[in-house]
Order: C-alpha cells, then sequence, then structure tokens
C-alpha cells in the first residue's frame, strides 16, 4: 500500500501558510503572494513552497522572494502550532515558473492564430 502522508503533509502546509501570509504576516513585500504549491521531502523534513506574485518585474519578485525568507521564522513557528507534527519541515520558497511559462504558451498560440 502507498505511503499519501508526504501528500497529505503538502497539502495541510500550502492551506496553512497561505492562512499565515494573509492573517500574520505584515510585510507589505509579501501582500499579493500566493502560494501554489508544497512538496515535501519523505522524511517530511524540508518542505519547498512554490509561490507567485501578481507582477512582472524582476524587482518585485526579488522583494516578495526577500520577504519570504525573512518572514520564514515566523511562518515555520504558526506552522508548527498549526500542525500536529514531530519536527516542523525546514521551509525554502521559490517561485513558481509554471503561472510565466503558460502565459508565455498562450502568448505564442494567440500569435499563431493571428497569422
Amino acid at each position: 500500500m502507498a505511503n499519501y502522508r508526504d501528500r497529505r503533509v503538502a497539502q495541510e502546509i500550502l492551506k496553512e501558510v497561505n492562512q499565515i501570509l494573509r492573517k500574520k504576516i505584515r510585510d507589505p513585500r509579501v501582500q499579493d503572494v500566493t502560494i501554489t504549491d508544497v512538496h515535501v521531502t519523505g522524511d517530511l523534513q524540508q518542505a519547498t513552497i512554490y509561490y507567485s506574485i501578481l507582477s512582472d518585474l524582476a524587482s518585485d519578485r526579488e522583494k516578495a522572494q526577500k520577504g519570504l525568507e525573512k518572514s520564514s521564522g515566523l511562518i515555520r513557528r504558526e506552522l508548527g502550532h498549526a500542525l500536529t507534527l514531530y519536527k516542523t519541515p525546514e521551509l525554502v520558497f521559490e517561485i513558481d515558473q509554471s503561472v510565466q511559462y503558460g502565459s508565455k504558451i498562450d502568448q505564442l498560440l494567440r500569435d499563431l492564430n493571428k497569422e
């Protein structure tokens, strides 16, 4: 029988981190950040959190990354209170490239249809 615990924990982390960002974090750099996906290692020691922002500017992406890294301690502490895990996973934030990739594909398809 397959072990689905890592996926269930990832879903809970996604839900909780979104709530923490909306309710607890006051940093203006992370106001427009949306958590899109979470990947947890099999031993639940590390969680890679993928996020997206509305802006396409590189400076806004840098600010959001720095804001998330700065508030990662608070996010991890709140996550530890919300989840019933033996050890709260280390959090690593990465920008989700799939949103930009999807918009690039849409633009290529629109350009193809124009011709």
